[in-house]
């Protein structure tokens, strides 16, 4: 039996392992979604025959209710989830599960000192100083991610200003709490039998997650979910350690590594360091005030009839997706209209910047729900050397990656942050329900770009009027 679990086990983590390669390219994603869902599947399985074992092969209702309760329960509410879900809400559910997965692993912890018949004492006597400590790293970034994620959720899903809320000293106060926890933890793990240093620094851990995101404002979002992305793998890799578990402690490892290598290519992609994104404050002030006291000039609005002839005669054409995209649900008008193009002779591409949206990947998971081909999908290093090329640029929704400031203004606070060059083509359309500023909260000077027009309104609506223009010429 215990070979038998040994297989299964490695099966699962082979799973996994391939599961995140084929999630690290747009067309084998789909399936590695699947085969990490086989290999969860196999996890499950391997636990339930190692609780058979640990019951010396007695197979009772008694021995497996738990697990069946759970397993029920977590079937009514996950598909209904994963179905009904909009897509404009899927970063929001993407953090309640980074938070899920962080108040798991705090319970694992939890379970496994006062879950034992002769108390903690009796049980603290005889373990060790490495499942102690585990125990509490466990409890410790898992109630920071729960708590961290609940508040990036709330963000998210505007319960709460997406802004950054700072007060002085805010960072020495967070260093003075996570001191605290730790000593707690040091303490806890010198005497176990001292319980309130362990309640304490669970506490505290919900504190620190609040505190740890609070302060960070909605721009930079992406990069916190990823965070705790994480964080919610390093506190399950915590909990393996403590409940002698090595598939948990190997998945946990590949999630706590993959998300800190997302994180550290975002950081990049935004041309700033992680402290930075985590301590800034960032979009606190309202941005550049020497942005906002340049003059612009003005917006030159037009409006879909007049877009028209100027698509129907080019040869190459870019969609650039932001999270307007999503709020409008354009994606299949998008694609719908894109057909259309090539259809007439266009070359299409869509250029999607690695922090546009809400979460990381955000745009991909849009533009393949509405089958989108994968080839077609580039990368902002990939078209920007060509970006001059391209006879018109449809900017949908997106503004910060797309902000010419980020070259041009050293005062910029998205200075040096890599973008988009949509104001390279030769004609840039911008899709907009009003001239508002992005999460970052600057104005966006490519607005006023003498080959920039702006198309208001709702940005599914402008693709159906865009469509009826095309099918109205046809039928001419």
């Amino acid at each position: 039996m215990s070979f038998l679990i040994t297989v299964i086990y490695i099966v699962a983590g082979i799973c996994f392992i391939m599961g995140l390669k084929y999630l690290g390219k747009t067309h084998t994603a789909r399936k590695g979604n699947l085969v990490s869902a086989f290999g969860m599947f196999l996890a499950v399985v391997g636990t339930a025959l190692k609780i058979y074992q640990i019951h010396g092969g007695s197979i009772g209702f008694g021995n497996f209710q738990y697990i069946l309760i759970g397993m029920v329960l977590g079937t009514i509410v996950g598909i209904p989830a994963a179905r009904m879900v909009k897509m404009t809400a899927m970063p929001e559910m993407v953090a309640l599960f980074n938070g899920f997965g962080g108040i798991a692993s705090l319970l694992v912890g939890w379970s496994e000192i006062y879950s034992h018949g002769g108390g903690i004492a009796a049980w603290a006597a005889t373990a060790d100083n490495l499942t102690l400590s585990t125990i509490y790293l466990a409890v410790l970034i898992g109630g920071v991610t729960f708590t961290g994620s609940i508040i990036a959720w709330a963000k998210l899903a505007e319960k709460i200003s997406s802004k950054p809320f700072l007060y002085g000293g805010q960072n020495l106060v967070n260093a003075a709490v996570v001191l605290v926890a730790v000593a707690a933890g040091v303490i806890f793990v010198a005497d176990p039998g001292n319980q309130p240093m362990f309640w304490i620094g669970t506490v505290l851990a919900l504190v620190i997650g609040v505190a740890a995101v609070i302060p960070i404002g909605g721009a930079d979002m992406p990069v916190v979910i990823s965070l705790l992305n994480s964080y919610s793998g390093l506190a399950a890799c915590a909990a393996g350690f403590a409940v002698g578990n090595t598939l948990l402690i190997t998945t946990g490892a590949l999630v706590g590594a993959s998300g800190i290598i997302l994180t550290n290519i975002m950081c990049k992609a935004m041309n700033r360091s992680l402290a930075n994104v985590l301590f800034s404050g960032f979009g606190a002030a309202g941005g550049s005030t020497h942005a906002a006291s340049k003059e612009q000039g003005e917006a030159k609005p037009m409006t879909p009839e007049d877009a028209y002839y100027i698509l129907e005669n080019a040869q190459s054409v870019v969609f650039i997706p932001g999270y307007g995209m999503a709020v409008a649900q354009a994606q299949h008008a998008v694609k719908e209209f894109a057909d259309m193009l090539e259809r007439n002779g266009c070359e299409v591409r869509y250029a999607v910047h690695p922090v546009a949206g809400r979460m990381p990947g955000h745009m991909n998971v849009l533009l393949a729900e509405a089958n989108v081909p994968y080839d077609q999908l580039v990368e902002m290093d990939d078209i920007n050397p060509i970006m001059d090329q391209q006879d018109v640029a449809i900017v949908i929704g997106a503004n910060d990656v797309v902000n010419p400031d980020a070259r041009e203004d050293e005062h910029s606070s998205i200075y040096g942050m890599p973008i988009i060059n949509a104001d390279y083509a030769r004609t840039c359309f911008v899709l907009k329900r009003s001239m508002a500023s992005g999460f970052a909260g600057i104005q966006n000077p490519l607005f006023f770009k003498d080959n920039a027009y702006m198309i208001f309104g709702d940005a599914k609506k402008t693709m159906e009027a865009l469509i009826a223009e095309f099918k109205e010429a046809v039928a001419a």
